[in-house]
């Protein structure tokens, strides 16, 4: 061990001392948010520094001679409100690419005390919205780069269990959520995903290809549809347009290789691969399997002309698990998991036309998921075999049109082809309340057909209100009833400049999940879940870089599926984990829409952003509960609910190479239902008791590295750094005669290398 140290220690002070000042150029392009047209002349400033360019007539600007570092960069223009762009990292070997967009000036204001352009604000978001840049979410603590992760720090925002990117958003339930990558809709973004859920235990998007991420945990617009609870919007950045480059990358969890360039003048790639490297932490915690995978991304974009782009998009992620079944302990241990390895893949081709006043998209993509879920007894025999694929070919259009500098619309729609497989083996199961389940033997394949069409409204008039009005209307052809309409409107009163009071209204709908529906023979009468939202909101800046939100909400939900057989299950409590609970998640058994249930609360946060001052972070406290009734119509408190929820994340720029952050996170337990003496549980206690509150507080140090041509960046991050032992599930130990607790792993320290050329 000492000999380890004096290595390290030696290779430390032998990289200072080869390190080398190196100057980049920063170029990108300052556009029209509404319109996408470029804006020529717009001044592109380095903040506190001498740094600075003007945009030419395609709007794209260069500032040369740059030294390695963090810098904020300000766009402005007359007549536009000015944006800040923060964390925006200068490395040798690596020129960054800042893209603009800027909205003109509709609202005119006396006695402005602080103008803040930090916090990207849009009339278009007007509440419960965040976003997050591709250098805030990789130094988040304790999240291994995961685009999903770095989410758990904001309010209204729950997780099931800490080792997963189950989110529970606002009281919902884990299948609520909706992802879009490049405007693409995905069911999933998590290698080993939930099937008819969104959680999974690690995203498979290649956060280094992420440009920036738009997450709305209520009130979001009717272009985003059949979801019910939030959406996060991942926007992957071009590739880099000077030469062939790349970055080599090694962490806890994963190793892999980026490269990206130009293709032609005005035509740029992206390209990773990456392979998991989770063997060692699952070793080290003595588990009796491995899982394993790949993922890869490739991204072209085409610039035909200054009015037209062509872009084409493929990720595909590969997931396998390794069991290890030569002693009966890990037989018996892996008796009582749900594997699931899945084959999924997202292929898109979105065309991009701009016309005078606005921009019209055209896309079509495939989304593919084959599942192949299995679960075997200690005797290796079969006792839930899942073989499914889910394939989805989406045609979408939309036309964004503005009217004038202070009203515009949205106009459009997409039309779906669905096949759904499935080849399914569930034996009659007695479930631990005592319910019998039928025996589930399926082979299907169906043809379902959806489709919508939506219009968004946005006008700021009396130069204080700021309206968004949207109507959405879906069809979805294997139910009995076909159609539902979605009308929904925020609205924001300018109190001040940097003081705004925000209100949004709304329907909501999210059809059932595929497999859901071939359940039962009479599943396709189940309806569309529907959710009326109420949200109400309060923004104030405390500086330029500073900003208090206090927000309430109110969701209320009907038609949410039941069990026909388990008549205190309502599917709002399923779809975290692996569906391991008494098959719960699933719905292969007779359902109907009878589910009712609330959630509200009240959340509070303060944001400080990285500005001249070096230190940031986000602070937040909510409070909400969550009740839902099955089909005996009796309120129990949601499977999810987390009533106390604290979080702080932060941290402070030492200088150009050193920076260290931490989280801290606190959580009210989650509510179970006690087991008998003999195994057996009671509807009577279902969710009475709760598991003891969790914690945890994870800490990092980032330390980058600048040679000539190329960089370096390496960190530590440790988890759960005082040992905390969470406990987020339990289970009946057949065995032993007893409830077993389920406890995360403890202090989890991890490296991170990657070498940027």
């Amino acid at each position: 061990m000492k000999r380890l140290i004096f290595t390290i220690f030696f290779i430390f002070i032998a990289l200072n001392a080869i390190a080398q000042e190196s100057t980049i150029t920063i170029y990108g392009k300052v556009v029209d948010k509404f319109t996408q047209q470029p804006l020529p002349g717009a001044n592109v400033l380095v903040v506190n520094t001498n740094f600075g360019a003007s945009t030419d007539l395609n709007g794209r600007f260069e500032i040369k001679n740059i030294p390695s570092g963090e810098y904020q960069l300000r766009a402005s223009i007359l007549g536009y409100r000015s944006v800040t762009k923060t964390d925006v990292m200068v490395m040798s070997g690596f020129p960054p690419e800042v893209i603009f967009e800027l909205e003109e000036e509709a609202i005119e204001l006396e006695d402005v005390v602080v103008r803040s352009d930090y916090f990207e604000t849009s009339r278009l978001d007007l509440v419960s919205t965040r976003g997050f840049t591709n250098e805030e979410i990789r130094r988040s603590p304790g999240g291994f780069e995961d685009v999903i992760r770095a989410l758990s720090i904001l309010p209204g925002v729950a997780q099931a269990d800490a080792g997963r990117n189950d989110l529970v958003v606002r009281g919902g339930a884990p299948s609520e959520n909706l992802y879009l990558i490049d405007g693409y809709r995905v069911q999933n973004i998590n290698h080993f995903g939930t099937q008819g859920a969104t959680g999974g235990p690690l995203s498979y998007i290649n956060l280094d290809f992420v440009s920036g991420t738009s997450f709305s945990t209520g009130g979001f617009l009717v272009n985003n549809g059949d979801k019910l609870s939030s959406t996060l919007a991942i926007d992957l950045r071009n590739g880099r347009q000077d030469r062939i480059g790349g970055k080599a990358t090694i962490s806890a969890t994963q190793f892999g290789l980026n490269v990206e360039g130009p293709i032609s003048n005005g035509s740029q790639f992206l390209f990773s691969a990456r392979r998991s490297y989770l063997d060692f932490i699952f070793k080290a915690a003595d588990f009796s399997f491995v899982p394993e995978y790949w993922d890869i991304l490739g991204k072209a974009d085409f610039e035909i002309d200054k009015s037209n782009s062509i872009s084409f998009l493929l990720i595909t992620a590969i997931d396998n698990i390794n069991y290890f079944n030569d002693t009966e302990d890990q037989r018996y241990d892996n008796s009582r998991i749900i594997g699931s390895e899945q084959l999924q893949y997202l292929t898109g081709i979105k065309y991009r036309h701009l016309i005078d006043n606005g921009f019209i998209n055209l896309s079509l993509s495939r989304n593919f998921v084959d599942f192949d879920t299995q679960q075997r007894d200690s005797l290796l025999v079969p006792v839930y075999l899942n073989k499914s694929k889910e394939k989805e070919n989406t045609f979408n259009a939309e036309l964004t049109y503005k009217l004038s500098n202070k009203t515009d619309i949205t106009l459009g729609g997409d039309a779906k082809l669905i096949n759904f497989e499935a080849n399914i083996l569930l034996p009659n199961y007695t479930t631990t309340f005592g319910d019998s389940l039928p025996t589930t033997a399926l082979d299907t394949s169906t043809t379902y057909y959806k489709s919508s069409v939506y219009l968004n409204y946005n006008t700021v008039f009396l130069d204080k209100f700021i309206t968004n009005l949207g109507v959405r209307a879906d069809y979805f052809n294997v139910l009995d009833k076909k159609f539902y309409f979605s009308p929904r409107a925020s609205f924001s009163y300018l109190l001040s400049d940097i003081t705004r009071i925000n209100f949004s209204t709304g329907i909501y709908y999210q059809s059932p999940s595929y497999l859901w529906l071939v359940g039962s023979p009479s599943n396709t009468k189940l309806k569309n879940i529907q959710v009326n939202q109420f949200i109400l909101g309060f923004d104030h800046y405390v500086s330029a870089d500073a900003l208090i939100k206090v927000e309430g909400f109110y969701k209320d939900y009907s038609d949410y599926p039941v069990s026909l057989i388990r008549t205190y299950l309502t599917l709002a409590n399923t779809g975290a984990g692996f569906g391991d609970e008494n098959y719960e998640s699933f719905g292969l058994e007779p359902l109907t829409s009878a589910g009712t249930g609330e959630a509200r609360g009240v959340e509070f946060s303060l944001q400080k952003k990285l500005s001249d001052t070096p230190y940031y972070g986000i602070a937040s406290l909510t409070y909400s509960v969550a009740d839902y009734a099955a089909l005996d119509k009796i309120d129990r408190t949601g499977s999810y609910d987390q009533t106390w929820i604290v979080s702080i994340s932060g941290g402070y720029k030492i200088s150009p190479e050193w920076e260290t952050s931490l989280k801290f996170r606190y959580s009210t337990g989650r509510p179970f239902t006690p087991y008998n003496i003999d195994g057996t549980q009671n509807i009577s206690n279902y969710n009475s008791v709760r598991f003891p509150e969790s914690h945890s507080l994870d800490v990092r140090v980032d330390k980058y590295w600048f040679f000539s041509g190329w960089s370096l960046i390496t960190y530590i991050d440790i988890q759960n750094i005082y040992n905390r032992k969470n406990i987020s599930n339990v289970r009946w130990d057949v065995r032993t005669q007893s409830p077993e607790f389920n406890e995360a792993i403890g202090i989890l320290p991890s490296i991170g290398i990657s070498a940027v050329f």
